[in-house]
């Protein structure tokens, strides 16, 4: 027992020790086991920060099982994320959708109408309309941004609401199907 306390890993000449009696047994037992893809290099010098971090915890009689344990795991990390990224990579986003043509090009021009009837609308109006309903603010929360009552801002999305509805006749039936496009 004493001579471990002596001979403690944080000690630079046992670190260089270990060091330089593991390192290449470490680093080609990683080359055999996982290849030269993973860079066996970079993880065997991983494992040696480790083992330096860790120095306090680690006797120098477990240094080696350590160094070991540590760099296999690092590899099979690294594995495990390059499958991740892998199957990230194969999964390709949808590029058809079920509307027609027709649909697509109404909803281009029925959004451009509805950008233009909240052009019109007075500035305090558009604002809470939009804080309200495209944000999802709470009434309440808007209230106290824009320093009016809670009132004013039912009032305003209200109004707004109506001169929206009677500029576009099909309101409704668009904000129904899409909200989040149009708001």
């Amino acid at each position: 027992m004493p001579k471990e306390i002596k001979n403690h890993i944080c000690e630079e000449e046992t670190f260089t020790g270990i060091y330089s009696k593991y390192s290449k047994s470490l680093h080609d037992f990683l080359y055999y086991k996982f290849g030269e893809y993973l860079d066996p290099n970079d993880k065997m010098q991983e494992a040696f920060i480790k083992l330096w971090e860790n120095c306090k915890k680690v006797p120098p009689s477990s240094a080696r099982a350590f160094l070991f344990k540590v760099a296999g795991n690092m590899m099979l990390n690294d594995i495990k994320h390059r499958k991740v990224v892998l199957r990230y990579i194969q999964t390709k986003p949808k590029e058809y959708t079920n509307e027609s043509p027709e649909f697509i090009m109404e909803e281009a021009q029925f959004f451009d109408k509805y950008q233009k009837a909240l052009s019109k609308l007075p500035e305090e109006q558009r604002i809470t309309f939009l804080l309200s309903k495209a944000d999802k603010k709470p009434h309440k929360e808007i209230a106290e941004m824009l320093g009016v009552t809670r009132r004013v801002v039912d009032s305003r999305v209200y109004n707004a609401s109506l001169k929206l509805k009677a500029e576009l006749e099909e309101f409704n039936k668009f904000y129904a199907k899409k909200p989040s496009k149009l708001l």
